[in-house]
């Protein structure tokens, strides 16, 4: 059984989130409901949960104040939260759950179900608290993501990747230090998670750093030159906005 804690200063979200997670979400048990994170942090070293669902939202003390007092958390966190906001894109650069409210219950089914399967070594989570915490003092330019690999997660800047490469149901992440990951997530994933980070998709297999174009030679798509020396293919449809999008990055 695993124990879980609700945070959310609204007490219909509390209970709403406690009756989805009884009728869809059999082996958790909810014990305790908190109403603010310094009733939270009571509750969390009283009942040493297994997963915490946190609101973002809370007045005087939003969610991410609750990580930042506890120190090597071992619990597993799904954030809950009524804003697509910036904190959304923090949060998944993270490789950490978020739920939109109102919450669907098969996107709680599914945070779940991830908390249940997922095999981190030890510490792991407290690493992807810290990250989060770190990104979201970041304002613009590079980010650091917590990608899962073979080994477990592994921290990367984004501006040291260069290209990311489609493997059916894999993505390869090429490096600047010529290291290149094997991760299991799809490519249409980190095409969403680095669209604002000067990405492009330039063909159905490929995801480029803009900022690693080094030429852009002509041709029916045409091809770019990267910055460790690689040619990558431009498809014919994608030509006009790839040169935009280089155009508009030097201004």
């Amino acid at each position: 059984m695993i124990k879980a804690i609700i945070v959310d200063d609204e007490e219909k979200s509390r209970i709403t989130l406690q009756s989805l997670i009884h009728l869809y979400c059999p082996g958790i048990e909810v014990v305790e409901l908190c109403d603010s994170v310094q009733n939270a942090l009571k509750a969390i070293n009283r009942e040493t949960p297994d997963l915490v669902f946190l609101d973002v939202e809370m007045p005087f003390q939003n969610g991410f104040t609750l990580l930042e007092e506890i120190k090597d958390p071992s619990f597993a966190v799904i954030f809950t939260t009524a804003y697509d906001h910036y904190a959304i894109k923090a949060i998944r650069y993270s490789a950490l759950d978020y739920l939109l409210k109102p919450i669907d219950s098969d996107d709680l089914k599914a945070a779940v179900n991830k908390v249940k399967t997922m095999k981190k070594p030890p510490g792991s989570s407290a690493i992807s608290y810290d990250l989060l915490l770190s990104n979201l003092k970041i304002k613009s330019g590079p980010i650091k993501i917590a990608v899962p690999t073979f080994e477990g997660l592994q921290m990367i800047n984004s501006g040291d990747i260069i290209k990311c490469t489609a493997d059916e149901s894999y993505t390869h992440i090429t490096l600047t230090s010529n290291e290149k990951l094997v991760v299991s997530k799809i490519l249409k994933e980190y095409e969403d998670l680095l669209a604002d980070l000067a990405f492009f998709r330039v063909h159905n297999s490929c995801l480029i750093n803009l900022r690693h174009v080094i030429k852009y030679i002509k041709g029916e798509g045409g091809y770019v030159i990267m910055s460790n020396g690689e040619s990558v293919e431009v498809s014919r449809r994608k030509k006009t906005e790839l040169l935009n999008r280089l155009a508009r990055l030097q201004l």
